[in-house]
């Protein structure tokens, strides 16, 4: 998953994030702008409203290529 982000990141290339929050799994569509897999988080810019958003890796369910 995180070679997805990675890739993401280096072609600008949107993913799909689905990930957890408070027990529900939500998907979005955005741009990595930044990922730190020793420190657990990534950066992405959401594709509706263009706001960057943290989030810990270990939340993530899946991450394909847009």
């Amino acid at each position: 998953m995180n070679f997805t982000l990675i890739e993401a990141l280096h072609t600008n290339k949107q993913v799909y994030l689905t990930y957890y929050k408070r027990g529900q799994c939500i998907t979005e569509i955005g741009f990595t702008q930044f990922v730190d897999s020793l420190g657990d988080l990534f950066i992405f810019i959401d594709d509706v409203f263009e706001l960057k958003n943290k989030m810990r890796l270990s939340e993530l369910v899946d991450v394909p290529l847009a």
